[in-house]
C-alpha cells in the first residue's frame, strides 16, 4: 500500500519536504528550484501525501508573506489547490523545526493506543521489569517493550524520567527511549525526556549519561547536569540543567527566578482551558515549589504574594492581570 493510501507519508518523504520549503523560503529559490519542487511534488503519491498531511496538520492558517514563496505557489498552480493550501501553511511553521513537528504530529496519533497514558493533569509511575522506575507527566503516551535483545521505551506525547535498572538478563540489553525526531540510548542514568512546542525533544540528564541519536546526523552523548534538543538532523547542546527540574515527579513545580508568564505555561499543563498572562505582569519572577495537585491554589497563592488579579472572564478562561 502507497504512503498516501495509507495516509501516512515516510519520514523521507517529510524530510523532502521540508528542504524544498527552506529553499522556497531561502528569499531567493531560481527558476530551476521553483521548477524542480513542481517536479517532486508531481513525482507520485509519497510526495503529494507529504503536502497533504501538512494542509491537514495546519489548514486555515493566513498567506505567506515572502515573495519567493508566493512567487513559487503562483508557478505551481497547475498542481493543484491543495498544494498551494499546504505551502501556506508551511510558511508559519519555523524552519528548522518543521521536519521534526511534523514527525511529532505522527507521533501523537500513533499514542492514541499507546499502553500507558495519562490525561491533563495526571502523573503516574511505573515499576518496570528489571526495576527501573518510569514516571509519566501531564497529558503523555508511552509504550513498553522489552525484547529479547532490547529494553525499549516509546514516547509519543507528553514527557517521561526514567531511572535505569539493573538488567538480569546478561550480556546486558540496550536500554533506550524512541522519540520522533531519534533515539536516546541510557548509559546507567537517571534522566528526563520531554516533547518541546516546536516538535524537538528537550533531553535533560540528572545521573549518567546518554547517547542522543537524531535520525539523521551526528550523535552527542550528555552527561549529567546537562541538557539538550533533539532534532531529526542535529543535537543540539543546552548547558546546565535548570535544579529540581524534575520536581514534578513528586508533584511539585519547581520556580528559581522564573518569569511569571514561563511559569504559567508550566502549570497551564496541569488544568484544562485557558490560562493567559497580561503582558504588564510576564516579568514578574517567581521563587518557591508549588504543588501540582491544586493548580487553582497555586494561582491564588500567587495572587496573595505578587501585585496582580487571577480573573475568570469565562469558565474555561482564568486570566492573570495587574491590579
Amino acid at each position: 500500500m502507497s504512503p498516501l493510501a495509507a495516509g501516512q507519508p515516510s519520514r523521507e518523504e517529510l524530510r523532502q519536504a521540508a528542504e524544498w520549503f527552506s529553499v522556497l523560503q531561502s528569499g531567493k529559490p531560481s527558476a530551476a528550484d521553483i521548477q524542480d519542487w513542481q517536479q517532486w511534488l508531481a513525482s507520485g503519491t509519497g510526495a503529494q501525501a507529504a503536502w497533504q498531511r501538512v494542509e491537514d496538520l495546519a489548514g486555515g492558517l493566513s498567506r505567506l508573506s515572502s515573495l519567493p514563496a508566493r512567487q513559487a505557489l503562483e508557478h505551481g498552480a497547475r498542481l493543484g489547490r491543495s498544494r498551494r493550501s499546504a505551502l501556506r501553511a508551511l510558511a508559519l511553521v519555523p524552519l528548522g523545526g518543521l521536519a521534526a513537528w511534523l514527525l511529532q504530529q505522527q507521533s501523537e496519533r500513533r499514542g492514541w493506543l499507546a499502553d500507558y497514558r495519562t490525561s491533563v493533569g495526571e502523573r503516574r509511575e511505573l515499576q518496570l521489569a528489571d526495576g527501573g522506575r518510569l514516571w509519566l507527566n501531564t497529558g503523555s503516551a508511552a509504550n513498553v517493550d522489552y525484547q529479547p535483545g532490547l529494553r525499549r521505551i516509546a514516547l509519543y506525547a507528553g514527557e517521561l524520567l526514567l531511572s535505569t535498572g539493573r538488567d538480569p538478563v546478561q550480556p546486558a540489553r540496550p536500554m533506550v527511549v524512541d522519540v520522533a525526531p531519534g533515539r536516546l540510548q541510557a548509559l546507567g542514568t537517571r534522566f528526563g525526556v520531554r516533547y518541546a512546542d516546536s516538535g524537538a525533544v528537550h533531553l535533560a540528564v540528572f545521573e549518567g549519561r546518554v547517547a542522543a541519536q537524531p535520525r539523521a546526523g551526528s550523535s552527542l552523548v550528555v552527561a549529567a547536569g546537562q541538557q539538550a534538543l533533539v532534532w531529526p538532523h542535529r543535537v543540539e547542546a543546552l548547558g546546565s540543567v535548570a535544579a529540581q527540574a524534575d520536581g514534578w515527579t513528586r508533584g511539585m513545580l519547581v520556580a528559581d527566578n522564573m518569569r511569571l508568564d514561563d511559569f504559567l505555561a508550566e502549570l497551564s499543563r496541569y488544568r484544562r482551558g485557558l490560562l493567559s498572562c497580561a503582558a504588564e505582569v510576564a516579568d514578574l519572577r517567581i521563587v518557591g515549589a508549588y504543588p501540582l495537585a491544586d493548580t487553582d491554589q497555586v494561582l491564588q497563592a500567587l495572587a496573595s504574594s505578587l501585585n496582580i488579579r487571577v480573573r475568570q472572564p469565562f469558565p474555561w478562561w482564568v486570566s492573570v492581570e495587574g491590579l
